[in-house]
């Protein structure tokens, strides 16, 4: 799989691709983990409420209270759910580590991107002062980058590759910010996610809850 550069030209490009072609599912209840996936698969019906929380009862089967979700039933998937359901889906999450340089990644051979941010709490019109954990979606479609974040109104240009850099960079810049590039199972094995040889770290188990 080649590493080539994207084309220029993003924003033309981004005028061309009509909103109506992007598939941009908005925020509901807790559920941004169940959004960002169908975000990054371009596709409704890649999961839904039902087969996230089947995904948690299969990761802790035996416990009463299950810890990869919301009690009370509102979504709040953690990075383990969104793990076990790219797997499902013939797909890797690979960790990116922040001491790594961002002109590493392949993007030719990576999906999408799913970010774990900090976001403030809403209910309608009211903002609540509290921070939370929520993820968002990125990628390309028609070679331009978007910023698929459920919270959004509608899909925001990010623009090609050199944009997409700035701004993960500037993401990754919050020490509570983690990365995670979406992967098929294929790359994961091959590492081509990733322009060099150097070791990388093994994605094993982030601790991050979300809304």
């Amino acid at each position: 799989m080649s590493c080539f550069s994207l084309r220029s030209g993003a924003q033309s490009t981004a005028d061309a691709v009509t909103m109506k072609k992007i598939y941009h599912e908005k925020q509901h209840f807790e559920l941004c983990a169940l959004h960002a996936l169908n975000n990054v698969f371009q596709d409704p019906n890649a999961f839904n409420k039902e087969i996230m929380d089947e995904i948690c009862s299969r990761l802790s089967p035996d416990s009463l209270v299950n810890p990869h979700k919301c009690v009370l039933g509102t979504g709040n998937y953690d990075v383990n759910v969104i793990m076990a359901g790219l797997q499902y889906k013939g797909h890797a999450a690979v960790w990116w580590d922040k001491r790594r340089s961002l002109d590493r990644l392949c993007l030719n051979n990576i999906k999408g991107f799913i970010l774990n941010i900090p976001s403030s709490i809403g209910w309608g019109m009211l903002t609540i002062p509290l921070k939370r954990r929520h993820w968002i979606a990125v990628r390309a479609i028609d070679n331009v980058f978007y910023n698929l974040d459920s919270k959004l109104k509608q899909p925001d240009v990010i623009g090609e590759a050199v944009q997409l850099k700035k701004f993960l960079a500037k993401k990754l810049s919050s020490k509570s910010c983690e990365l995670l590039l979406v992967v098929s199972s294929e790359v994961d094995i091959s590492k081509e996610w990733k322009n060099g040889t150097s070791p990388t770290s093994s994605f094993t188990q982030l601790d991050t809850s979300t809304t």
